[in-house]
């Protein structure tokens, strides 16, 4: 093989699991939720790598190292020959743990700077896929989360508030909004309950489903007196912990129509 000493290098982290982003990077039916529909991969040194775009480009490649939860090395062509044969570039991708999930990083080595270039874009977009994947099933059940935080801000019980808490935020929650700033689960606790004071009988809850992108989602809500009647609505921003819960929320007030 030609020497490849041109490198295209990328990092992202990705707010998931390392064990859930690897997965990504070695099973077929994962590998091609990023790639396109009959993608595949075999993870293992000398097994296949099958690319297949959505515009009927087809690229292949072969394994050459795995080590587990940690970096896959590939070769990576196209089966045209053109612009890049088959095992004429080498990628790869290697995870470590962060402290908001997973950090990749990319290594895409070519034996032309132009090629390298011409490849700068597109990696730029699959990684941006692969995030957006990855975070889709980490996050799956991000609605029921939202759930039971808006069940906890009901929730008079100091105990039962605490467990509700601990399920649904991290210990070093960070909350914003018009009338609180709090760090620490602790003190949203200590802040949900003067708000009770303040607001008796008010409840929220989720009105449609949250929307999500690489671990932040944003959830709409509805406050209702004690009476069921409106009291106004809003907008949370969540940035998701890498287990599923609620890292930091930024509440948002809707402005009255």
């Amino acid at each position: 093989m030609t020497e490849l000493v041109h490198a295209l290098e990328r990092a992202v982290v990705i707010r998931a699991r390392r064990a859930t982003v690897f997965r990504f990077l070695t099973d077929s039916e994962r590998f091609a939720r990023w790639w396109g529909a009959g993608s595949a991969i075999e993870a293992h040194p000398g097994g296949r790598v099958e690319i297949r775009y959505p515009n009927a480009v087809v690229a292949l490649g072969q394994v050459l190292e795995v080590s587990p939860g940690e970096r896959i090395d590939f070769t990576f062509g196209y089966a045209s020959g053109e612009p890049l044969g088959p095992g004429a570039s080498r990628v790869t991708i290697a995870l470590s743990d962060h402290p908001h999930g997973a950090l990749l990083e990319l290594r895409h080595a070519f034996a032309d700077s132009a090629l390298r270039e011409l490849h700068v874009g597109g990696w730029r977009y699959q990684l941006a896929v692969l995030a957006n994947a990855v975070a889709a099933e980490q996050h799956a059940g991000l609605a029921e989360v939202v759930d039971r935080y808006f069940a906890a801000w009901a929730e008079r019980d100091a105990a039962r508030r605490s467990n509700a808490l601990e399920a649904c935020v991290t210990e070093d929650v960070e909350f914003r909004d018009a009338f609180g700033c709090t760090w620490g689960r602790g003190e949203l606790e200590a802040h949900i309950a003067a708000v009770q004071q303040h607001l008796p009988g008010v409840t929220i809850a989720r009105r449609g489903e949250p929307r999500q992108c690489q671990g932040m989602a944003l959830a709409d809500w509805t406050a209702r007196g004690p009476d069921g009647s409106p009291r106004g609505t809003g907008t949370n921003v969540l940035q998701l912990a890498p287990d599923g819960r609620i890292a930091r929320v930024v509440g948002f007030r809707s402005a009255p129509d």
